[in-house]
């Protein structure tokens, strides 16, 4: 079996969209089928890091790497979570915008940095959390990508985000060749969502119309576990998996896997017949690709 690492920036200008939360849970959902995930916390916030039960630690994040005081692989972190890892955040990860600010190679730096994890393989899926807004930090990670994840609220004002995404962001690095001519959007999630409301139904079938098969069908409920699972360390999946937030969390991680293949079953010869797979009672299922 071959594998190949893809890379998906989440990202949203709008605050309040759930970013953090879908990353965090995402990674999480996909550990539970056996996929090795990297998170990459690139907000200074840091509630990506806190969400997955790690501390913020003082000079351990991309910060330090594009100041060149530390390696790629020393500062990632291992979690409380079989095959889930992260590069942690901190306060300080503010200044990577004056730094960036200051380097001709601003696009390309965090991609220089991440390459050598890439070729490695050693993940199947590396996620940023890109910061909550346009600046060189977020500019130069989703340069850095396969394609972009745009986790959004059914709300009207909603839409003015990805056409900002696709605008401000998508074609510049275009136009400038430092992206490929396929990057782009490649999933939009409804999050926070309450389909008893007009507004909602009108919104989805609105962006629905607009981008198409790039929505995903999966979408995230309101759910007060998702909201409390963050203040104990932990992604919603291991917090309450009976939520419907978690349920819904988990649906959507398949339909992710199903669209982001990382394996590839190499060619095998007619006489060879393949092994079954071992089974392991303590674990999800993986999705069928």
């Amino acid at each position: 079996m071959t594998k190949k690492t893809k890379i998906i920036a989440v990202a949203n200008q709008k605050g309040g969209v759930g970013k953090t939360t879908t990353v965090v849970n995402l990674a999480a959902a996909l550990s539970r089928q056996h996929r090795t995930v990297l998170v990459v916390d690139l907000d200074p916030q840091a509630n990506a890091t806190c969400s997955l039960g790690l501390e913020k630690q003082g000079g351990v994040s991309m910060l330090s790497c594009l100041m060149g005081e530390m390696e790629i692989a020393d500062v990632i972190q291992p979690t409380p979570y079989d095959n889930l890892n992260v590069i942690p955040s901190e306060i300080d990860l503010m200044a990577a915008e004056l730094e960036l600010a200051r380097r001709e190679d601003r696009v390309g730096a965090v991609k220089a940095i991440m390459d050598p994890i890439r070729e490695s393989q050693v993940f199947d899926y590396i996620i940023y959390d890109c910061p909550p807004s346009f600046g060189f930090l977020m500019t130069s990670a989703l340069a850095a990508a396969d394609s972009i994840l745009v986790p959004m609220q059914a709300e009207f004002l909603a839409l003015e985000g990805l056409g900002n995404i696709t605008g401000r962001v998508v074609q510049p690095l275009k136009d400038a060749g430092l992206v490929g001519a396929d990057f782009g959007i490649g999933g939009v999630l409804f999050t926070m969502v309450d389909n008893r409301t007009l507004l909602a139904k009108q919104v989805t079938e609105e962006v629905r119309k607009h981008f198409g098969d790039v929505v995903y069908e999966t979408q995230i409920p309101r759910n007060v576990r998702v909201s409390e699972a963050p203040s104990y360390g932990q992604p919603v999946i291991f917090f309450d998996p009976s939520s419907r937030g978690a349920e819904a969390y988990r649906a959507f991680a398949k339909e992710f896997l199903r669209r982001n293949p990382t394996r590839f079953e190499d060619p095998v010869p007619a006489s060879v017949a393949p092994a079954a797979p071992a089974e392991n009672p303590s674990a999800e299922p993986p999705v069928a690709q």
